[in-house]
Order: structure tokens, then C-alpha cells, then sequence
């Protein structure tokens, strides 16, 4: 295995240890949890720092391992839903900042990626619920994706920015 593969392995099983671990902080309640959006920072931390394939491996394995674990988030329907939105994340975040070649191209990418996995987080669970006989109305999709994801939305694109932006300025720094 290369230095630079491991690094990406030490790194995404890092970030999947936090995003396990995260979610504890808003106390396992369903509501903060869906206000904050706890799991996505690591997984486009991930994404980012590792690539698509890491990424998109971390967000599909982080909710069900959650579930299977401590049984949060339920594992049917909502961490299938999850892995499947978060493996998005993980994904599309790193295809844009990898191609992009632009100034900002961080607050492009995460953008990207939010609507992205948003969008599948709408199609999965509409699928899953029907599956079901429930019903998942665009108005839910609107309030559900946006609206009650506000204050995690916020925090995404403060936190990841600054903490990418650190990261770059400590490589830069050790490779002078």
C-alpha cells in the first residue's frame, strides 16, 4: 500500500470515528440531530481530503453503523435514506473540489454537494416511504431539506471552509 493511500485510509477511518461520535453531542435526540446535521462534516471532510471513493464509502457506512450500533438513526428507513445521501455528499463534494479550478472553490463544492445529496435524500426516502404506503410531499422534502436543516446548513458552510482552508495552510507549511 502507498504512503498516500494509508494516509487516506488513517484519515477517512478518522473522520468515520467522528462522525460516529458526533452525533452523541446533540444527545441522540432525533430533532437536533436533523437541525444540526451532525454526520455530514465528516463525510465531506472526508470527501475533500480523501477523494469520492472514501467519501462515498464513509457516508454509506457511517448511519448504518450508527444504527447497528446504537440504534440511531432507525435503520429502516431513515440510515438506508442516510447512507445513501451521505455516500452523495462524500462523493460529489470530492469530484468538485478535485476539477474545479477556481478561487472559492470549497463554498462551490460544498453548495454542490448539499444539493446533491439533498436531492437523493428526497428521492430515497419518497421511494422508501412509499414502499411503505406514506406519503413524501415536495412541501416535506422543502421543510425537511432546508427549512429544518437551516442551522446545520449554516454550520457546514462556516466550519468545513474554515477547517479545509487550516488543513491547506498546514500542508503548505510543512512542505516549505
Amino acid at each position: 500500500m502507498q504512503k498516500k493511500e494509508l494516509r487516506r485510509l488513517v484519515i477517512s477511518a478518522l473522520l468515520l470515528a467522528v462522525g460516529i461520535v458526533l452525533p452523541m453531542l446533540t444527545g441522540q435526540i432525533k430533532e437536533i440531530g436533523d437541525s444540526l446535521l451532525p454526520m455530514h462534516i465528516p463525510v465531506m471532510l472526508c470527501g475533500v481530503l480523501c477523494g469520492a471513493k472514501y467519501g462515498s464509502v464513509v457516508g454509506a457506512s457511517l448511519p448504518i453503523i450508527r444504527a447497528l450500533t446504537f440504534g440511531m438513526p432507525p435503520i429502516y428507513p431513515n440510515a438506508i435514506w442516510m447512507a445513501l445521501e451521505l455516500a452523495t455528499y462524500g462523493a460529489v463534494i470530492a469530484i468538485l473540489y478535485t476539477h474545479l479550478r477556481l478561487k472559492g472553490k470549497i463554498y462551490i463544492s460544498l453548495i454542490g454537494a448539499m444539493l446533491a445529496g439533498r436531492v437523493v435524500w428526497g428521492i430515497a426516502k419518497a421511494i422508501l416511504l412509499g414502499l411503505g404506503n406514506s406519503s413524501f410531499t415536495v412541501r416535506a422534502f422543502l421543510i425537511g431539506g432546508f427549512v429544518d436543516a437551516l442551522p446545520g446548513i449554516v454550520l457546514q458552510i462556516v466550519l468545513i471552509p474554515l477547517i479545509i482552508t487550516l488543513i491547506e495552510k498546514l500542508r503548505l507549511k510543512e512542505e516549505s
